[in-house]
């Protein structure tokens, strides 16, 4: 759990010695926004950016009963950042797994990748795709899901 926190504690950290440093500069202005600009980056590379996560046994059992694709991913990912900002709302409509926190999710992902946890790996009607484009994603997900 420290592991998938580690990323965005470490760039928050930074910003806020950043901040403090620019701060004792006489900067109070650009201080705060230095702050701000490492927060909301912090946070868009940690757990909170992405949907809740669930087994992967249990997205898959999910996804054969609505066709919704299961997306393999893990936190400090920049292509699943990529993916998860291009999907938008869309991507709560999908299941998230998150290889770090769930051993069978990670097995699968090495499965597909020839024993490799290559990340975002997306699972379509029980087919596997390596980073796929986010467009082609989105049409995977029906506009009434």
């Amino acid at each position: 759990m420290r592991r998938v926190w580690a990323g965005p504690m470490l760039m928050a950290v930074c910003g806020l010695g950043v901040a403090t440093a620019t701060f004792v500069q006489g900067r109070a202005g650009t201080a705060v926004v230095v702050l701000l600009v490492f927060l909301v980056l912090a946070g868009m590379v940690s757990p909170l950016a992405f949907p809740r996560s669930i087994g992967a046994v249990e997205a898959q059992r999910r996804s054969a009963v609505d066709g919704r694709p299961v997306v393999f991913w893990r936190p400090g990912c920049a292509f699943c950042m990529r993916l998860r900002m291009r999907l938008g709302h869309r991507a709560r409509r999908m299941y998230w797994v998150d290889i770090w926190r769930d051993g069978e999710g990670a097995a699968l992902v090495r499965a597909a990748n020839d024993g490799d946890e290559t990340v975002p790996t997306v699972l379509v009607a029980g087919r596997a795709y390596t980073n796929p484009d986010p467009a082609w994603v989105r049409e995977q997900v029906s506009p009434a899901g």
